[in-house]
């Protein structure tokens, strides 16, 4: 395996690495049974012809996933990172922009599963911390089901310190907080918007609070304390894509 080269384990996942031209296939290791799948999914049928493609029992396939606890589904890759995203590029001579923010968030499920709802509502990106993200996880790729590929993920050093830059491009940073007084369904959401996630235990922290504008909260049964973090990004995705729709 090459130094910058990972597995991803699962049929969306490894499908639509295959849809995406802009991802590095290195190997796929396929059942009989997914074989056909593949081939009438993939609209690269000339990468399929170049590319190394080796067909393995389903018990051969089972190494890949024996520490993570899932299931493979016939399908495995071996393929390479992406370039980084440069979000100061990014957001160059661009408006009406939504980018979730994730802080301290790093259950591989749960970052999948957020991912997944952002790319479905169109959410122009997520700002992750480096050292948090585990960006080889086979359970995060799978929980994704395929929308690492649909998603724009900026991966950054310190959090507070992209926040801060990003006020000073006109950004409003909306922290969501449980105990807020402000419904976030009462906001506009017009403009450029940071939508940040506090952590799945503790929420946000004390000092990143420093660099939101607004504390927001989403409305549910008083007798549930909260919600789980992926569930509250979903509902906060898809009502702003709703909004956006509507103007």
């Amino acid at each position: 395996m090459n130094k910058s080269s990972f597995f991803i384990v699962g049929k969306h996942a490894v499908i639509e690495a295959l849809k995406n031209p802009k991802r590095k296939i290195l190997k796929i290791f396929l059942t009989e049974e997914s074989k056909k799948n593949i081939h009438r999914a993939s609209s690269r049928k000339n990468l399929l012809k170049d590319l190394k493609i080796y067909y393995k029992t389903r018990k051969e396939l089972d190494k890949y996933c024996t520490k993570d606890g899932i299931t493979h589904q016939g399908y495995v890759a071996e393929i390479e990172h992406f370039e980084k995203n440069n979000l100061k590029e990014f957001i160059k001579s661009k408006e009406n922009l939504t980018i979730a923010c994730l802080d301290k968030v790093t259950d591989p499920r749960n970052i999948g599963s957020i991912i997944r709802s952002a790319a479905s509502f169109e959410i122009d990106g997520i700002i992750v911390k480096e050292r948090h993200f585990p960006s080889e996880s086979k359970l995060m790729f799978k929980s994704a089901s395929g929308c690492m590929e649909h998603i724009n993920i900026f991966e950054v050093s310190n959090i507070n310190t992209t926040l801060k830059f990003l006020r000073e491009k006109n950004f409003w940073i909306y922290g969501f907080e449980a105990k807020s007084d402000k419904k976030f369904t009462d906001i506009k959401w017009d403009g450029n918007n940071v939508l940040l996630f506090g952590s799945e235990g503790f929420g946000m922290r004390e000092h990143t609070k420093k660099y939101t504008d607004f504390s927001v909260r989403i409305v549910i049964n008083k007798n549930i304390e909260s919600l789980n973090i992926s569930n509250s990004a979903a509902i906060v995705f898809h009502h702003i894509n709703q909004r956006k729709n509507k103007t």
